[in-house]
């Protein structure tokens, strides 16, 4: 299939999941991840009406930026204190914010450029080694701290990588525990608190996600194919 025919498979698949959480599917935002895919392949999903993209790595971004059509970016991946200053004027949201450090650096570069930036929370609901993200406990404390001290950050949610299960029904408690958070979060009322994003779930579990309460997802393999590890890109 072409990706033309991927993006209306996967926007049937999600509408259908949104349908059976009781929301319209044009309520859950499909960021469609580009990692080792060319800018002509990135262009041609624009093309039929992606209007957001999600990045793992700062050097794709840089690599592709000026080869893209308009369109939102979102980092997605782990993002170094390092690398920031690189995507601050690139980017439209940040998913991956797991650390006060992380957030004081981003706060910093923005107001270098005038801007207030948009992150989520990273959270690891499952305490997974092998991922990034605060722990479940952590979340109430880190926003709080975000809150105090980066007048030019702005938090619109929680973004969460759940284990990848054979079968993704066993990924549904750890997306329930984030959305159990998100909500709870969610109502506080702070000029720089402004929850609008749940990012949970990707090709292989994004159904469940969305019936978990997910209101954002990234998929790359389901409309780009298998990424192919050999080229490098850039």
């Amino acid at each position: 299939m072409s990706i033309g025919e991927n993006i209306k498979h996967v926007i049937a698949m999600k509408d259908e999941a949104a349908k059976k959480s009781g929301r319209p599917g044009e309520d859950v935002l499909l960021v469609a991840v580009t990692k080792l895919h060319t800018a002509e392949e990135i262009n041609e999903a624009i093309d039929c009406g992606i209007t957001d993209i999600g990045e793992n790595k700062v050097q794709e971004i840089m690599d592709k930026f000026d080869h893209v059509k308009p369109v939102r970016w979102h980092l997605i991946g782990h993002l170094q204190t390092n690398k920031v200053k690189y995507i601050i004027d690139k980017v439209s949201m940040i998913h991956s914010v797991d650390s006060l450090k992380l957030a004081q650096e981003i706060n910093k570069r923005a107001e270098q450029h005038g801007l207030v930036m948009d992150i989520l929370i990273q959270v690891n609901s499952a305490m997974e080694e092998s991922k990034f993200g605060i722990t479940t406990e952590e979340t109430g404390q880190l926003i709080k701290d975000i809150l105090d001290t980066c007048p030019h950050v702005r938090i619109r949610g929680l973004m969460c990588i759940a284990p990848f299960e054979e079968n993704p029904e066993d990924a549904r408690i750890y997306f329930e525990e984030v959305k159990k958070q998100y909500d709870e979060y969610g109502g506080i009322q702070h000029e720089r608190l402004d929850f609008k994003y749940l990012s949970m779930g990707m090709s292989n579990d994004f159904q469940v996600a969305i019936e978990a309460g997910s209101n954002l997802i990234r998929v790359g393999t389901l409309i780009f194919g298998a990424r192919d590890y050999s080229k490098k890109m850039g």
